[in-house]
């Protein structure tokens, strides 16, 4: 049963996370970047009040990749996307539904960013953020765990944003969700990372038993080819069966070079470790040119759209012009995951094949990974990439005893490694029991009192204002 709620606060915070190697994606190399953290104060009609928590990595260069900004300046952006959110749902007066306050705000969101040349996928970033937050608030107030609330449809989840969808489509997909005990790794191959001998692609240390890899592309087909051949000699040595996705994060020009890479993964004996492999190729050209490039003969080889996901509009777009899936990122938003989760059943119920990955890129131990696990096991995302736990050394740079306070309440899904506390991975796989606590799949706030205030970004005016 849906709840109403107000608004009482909202308030952003920081931490630095530096990464143990470095990790390139696309045009970018993360080295270091800083943690959001959100915390927000609700009341509950009839319920009482409550606090509610969320985190996420702030990453450059990916939700806003044009080349004339800098990666500070696109951080700098995200931090703006939070504060433009945080005025729009502290401005909503009276009681609403969770969902219907993210309703209320995601279109004046984009609009208000736009002004300030923030783009769409940046824009959602802030609603992405205090929606978690606002979310496990709920939760806590009325006692209940994340996957009963959301079989209920706690949140108010509605097809006003989706109008291909009605609302009991939406609610019926919720209701007939089951928790996942287990989500399988996909371990990510960052275009810097090792590929043979230690630490490398085939080294049990390194990838931890996982049975599913992502491979970073780079745009020019005959090197990552050569690359994919290489990967695959070492992948073929593994004492387990295994599959791959690719992920060229806007790099591949167009179709034509696109087709050049596919051609070679079709025809090339040496890159059948790869392609007899291949679940996936995610996201292979840049958002504008994918908008307007029907795959064609391409769409056999199931691709689907992350970077082009900026609204509740995408996924249909894209399936119009080849896409078979779509990624599930909370960074980008849970209400959106769900409702193109619920798209993606109502489609493949007509004989064809639609899904959705859990794709990670911003889950960082704690709340962003436990929070994103949660949402992947409630929508039927079997495996999903974990890339947190090996660019980040544990908790990083998160104070011991807040770790220790994880790691104690969540005892399945954290480990102790001699002084460090990381991601516990058996068999592959993350096991979600502990995610069942009160709250947003959290036992565990943060220790706000380590925390820095969230940094004030200056405000970026567009030229043709200032005239």
């Amino acid at each position: 049963m849906p709840y109403r709620l107000s608004i009482r606060d909202i308030a952003f915070f920081e931490r630095p996370v530096r990464f143990a190697r470095p990790f390139r994606f696309g045009a970018v190399v993360i080295n270091a970047t800083p943690q959001a953290f959100v915390r927000v104060e609700i009341e509950v009609e009839g319920k009482g009040t409550a606090t509610g928590a969320g985190a996420e990595l702030l990453v450059p260069k990916w939700f806003d990749k044009r080349p004339h900004l800098a990666p500070d300046e696109t951080v700098e952006a995200l931090r703006r996307s939070l504060l433009i959110a945080r005025e729009l749902y502290l401005g909503r007066k009276g009681f609403d539904t969770a969902f219907g306050l993210h309703a209320a705000c995601i279109g004046a969101q984009v609009e208000a960013c736009a002004r300030e040349d923030i783009p769409p996928l940046a824009a959602a970033y802030g609603p992405a953020e205090i929606d978690k937050a606002i979310l496990d608030a709920l939760l806590r107030c009325v006692g209940v765990n994340f996957f009963d609330g959301m079989a209920g449809n706690i949140a108010g989840i509605d097809a006003r944003l989706s109008r291909d969808l009605n609302d009991d489509e939406i609610a019926g997909f919720l209701a007939g969700r089951q928790r996942l005990e287990r989500v399988a790794i996909r371990h990510t191959v960052g275009l810097d990372d090792r590929i043979e001998g230690e630490g490398g692609v085939a080294d049990a240390k390194e990838t931890a038993g996982a049975r599913y890899f992502k491979l970073k592309l780079n745009g020019d087909p005959a090197h990552d080819a050569d690359r994919l051949i290489r990967i695959g000699e070492e992948l073929a040595t593994l004492p387990r069966d295994y599959r791959v996705s690719l992920d060229a994060n806007e790099q591949y020009a167009d179709l034509t070079a696109l087709g050049a890479l596919v051609e070679r993964l079709d025809r090339d004996h040496a890159l059948k470790p790869i392609a007899a492999k291949l679940l996936y190729l995610e996201q292979p050209m840049p958002r504008d040119v994918t908008r307007q490039s029907p795959l064609g003969a391409l769409a056999g080889r199931n691709f689907i759209i992350d970077e082009a996901d900026d609204g509740y509009g995408a996924f249909p777009v894209a399936r119009a012009l080849g896409y078979r899936g779509i990624s599930s990122k909370s960074c980008k938003g849970i209400y959106k995951s769900i409702v193109n989760a619920t798209r993606a059943a109502k489609w493949s119920a007509t004989g064809e094949k639609y899904f959705i990955t859990g794709e990670d890129l911003t889950c960082q131990a704690g709340l962003g990974v436990q929070q994103d696990l949660a949402l992947g096991a409630l929508i039927g995302v079997t495996h999903a990439e974990r890339n947190g736990h090996h660019y980040v050394d544990g908790f990083a740079e998160t104070p011991a005893g807040e770790a220790e306070a994880f790691l104690s309440a969540h005892p399945d899904l954290y480990t102790r490694d001699g002084n460090k506390i990381r991601l516990a991975i058996h068999d592959g796989d993350l096991r979600t029991g502990s995610l069942t606590a009160p709250g947003f799949a959290t036992s565990v706030h943060p220790d706000w009192s380590t925390l820095s205030p969230l940094a004030r970004p200056t405000t970026r005016v567009l030229q043709e204002q200032i005239v």
